[in-house]
């Protein structure tokens, strides 16, 4: 799949790239109801663009949303602040922005999957995150921009 869509360019997949596609087997397997479906979900990890995103309905829908744009600039700060972002880090974050914030679910979640994978849906959307950084410098045919990289840019697009 990585090879159709030109996500990895050679023939053979290095052992570091077999690791990250099993991981992602791993997380967005289940979510995925075919394989268009997954193909959609990995195409969120090595394709971004937060100008494109928040051209969006749906993107202007989260951020009139009542606190949206706090959400965003403790998530921009949070992310800048830390390193990679794996699975425990994201929890931090999470916590951090419902704690600092007083949210909860959608109200945090979405800005969130907003600014970090382009889009606002549901906990599918989390796995992706957590393959972005592991992603970056594997090698891939793309340059798989990092949470954050993704994070600065969404705060540029921002008006």
């Amino acid at each position: 799949m990585l090879r159709e869509r030109g996500w990895v360019s050679s023939s053979e997949i290095s052992a570091d790239q077999g690791a990250w596609c099993e991981r992602a087997a791993f997380l967005l397997g289940p979510q995925a109801a075919d394989r268009e479906a997954l193909a959609g979900l990995l195409r969120l990890v090595f394709e971004y663009d937060a100008a494109r995103a928040m051209a969006s309905t749906e993107a202007h829908s989260v951020m009139t949303r009542y606190a949206a744009r706090d959400v965003i600039r403790l998530l921009a700060r949070l992310v800048l602040e830390g390193g990679p972002c794996t699975s425990e880090r994201f929890k931090e974050i999470v916590t951090a922005l419902k704690e600092a914030l007083d949210l909860r679910g959608r109200e945090v979640l979405h800005p969130l999957r907003l600014a970090l994978v382009g889009r606002a849906g549901e906990g599918d959307l989390d796995r992706v995150i957590l393959l972005v950084d592991a992603a970056v410098g594997m090698g891939f045919a793309v340059n798989v921009k990092s949470v954050r990289e993704r994070m600065i840019e969404f705060c540029s697009a921002l008006d």
